[in-house]
């Protein structure tokens, strides 16, 4: 099994068209949106990720593109995966998702921040929550309180479980990166 290797943005960039060229000539263009710690990195928000995480569902053909690639850096056959499908937030809308990449075959754009963040906040493991420390300040005017970021976080995942305590966490989360954020 091939080791994890730290993917910074540039060789996210670089295995983003290495892929793009591993793809037959002729076909329908894949779109892959991004998100997580690969979109932090691309965004040069974060050092460095061990994947590439996508929200899209990948394909036969995309799947055997990204494991050639992954054969000719060393890398993990799932370096770039669909993990993250589940965890999409209903209220993301493409269009408003950020260009990082065109090519005739594959197009690869980044998800908004402010999804990314609901979607940390819905995953919430110790790297999410680093993570979201990191992206507020660039979505902080997005949300004037806590209970904004709640209501946005119930609209983007509907079916997740209620809990009255989300709004502390949140400010408190926050409040330990040293954001202020009003309950209210």
């Amino acid at each position: 099994m091939t080791e994890p290797r730290l993917l910074d943005g540039d060789k996210l960039r670089v295995l983003v068209a290495s892929v793009a060229a591993a793809l037959p000539p002729v076909g329908p263009q894949h779109t892959l949106i991004i998100v997580g710690g690969s979109l932090l990195a691309w965004r040069g928000l974060r050092q460095a990720t061990e994947d590439v995480a996508t929200i899209c569902r990948i394909d036969e053909e995309l799947r055997t593109a990204v494991q050639q690639v992954a054969t000719r850096h060393g890398l993990a056959a799932n370096w770039l995966n669909d993990h993250a499908a589940p965890f999409s937030p209903v209220t993301l809308e493409v269009d408003a998702c950020e260009l990082f990449f065109e090519h005739p075959r594959l197009r690869v754009v980044g998800a908004p921040l402010c999804d990314v963040f609901l979607m940390k906040l819905y995953r919430a493991d110790p790297n999410d929550l680093a993570d979201m420390q990191v992206i507020w300040p660039q979505i902080a005017d997005q949300f004037p309180s806590a209970a904004a970021v709640v209501a946005a976080y119930q609209a983007a995942f509907p079916l997740a479980h209620h809990d009255e305590h989300l709004g502390a966490f949140i400010v408190e989360l926050l409040a330990a990166a040293g954001h202020d954020l009003p309950t209210m």
